[in-house]
């Protein structure tokens, strides 16, 4: 992870578009009855690249997605796509959730499943082959998915770290 180039972007600079991801009920049990209070994950994104993700928790659902929206601006990173697809296969992980990312051709579609979808989607990717393997939690999948798509480098990045023009990426 360490030749991993994050670039931070800022919420005020772009127009977001939010995807609420997942809502989860929690139940805190005292001697006056029961508690309920809610968190919820949210993706946000301008569909053209730029991706974060928040989590929210409130005793109200409204409450929980307009934090878990806030805390999405404040964590927004550019992803490199390439013709609407992914530049290359990735892995990524977090906890016991492991993604898969592969390139698909042009009228493939989005092919994943629930939080990887929204994620995907999100970011501005049209047409790529995922898989979602291990843990199905939303917040462990949401994460991995956001590891592997921060490893992704275009051939203009890795032609600029490895000092080559770009002719020499492509030929070796």
């Amino acid at each position: 992870m360490s030749n991993v180039s994050v670039k931070r972007v800022k919420s005020s600079e772009i127009e977001l578009k939010d995807k609420l991801v997942a809502v989860q009920r929690v139940t805190k049990v005292t001697k006056g009855g029961r508690t309920f209070s809610f968190s919820a994950i949210v993706v946000v994104g301008n569909e053209k690249g730029v991706i974060g993700y928040g989590l929210g928790k409130a005793k109200e659902v409204t409450d929980a997605i307009t934090k878990g929206i806030d805390d999405a601006k404040k964590n927004l990173i550019k992803v490199a796509i390439n013709k609407g697809t992914v530049p290359h296969e990735q892995n990524g992980k977090f906890g016991g959730s492991r993604v898969f990312l592969k390139p698909a051709a042009h009228g493939t579609g989005v092919i994943a499943g629930g939080a990887m979808r929204a994620v995907l989607e999100s970011v501005g990717i049209t047409d790529v082959l995922a898989k979602s393997k291990g843990s199905s939690n939303p917040h462990n999948v949401v994460k991995a998915t956001m590891d592997a798509l921060m490893k992704l480098r275009d051939a203009s990045t890795v032609a600029q770290h490895r000092g080559i023009s770009m002719e020499r990426v492509f030929n070796g």
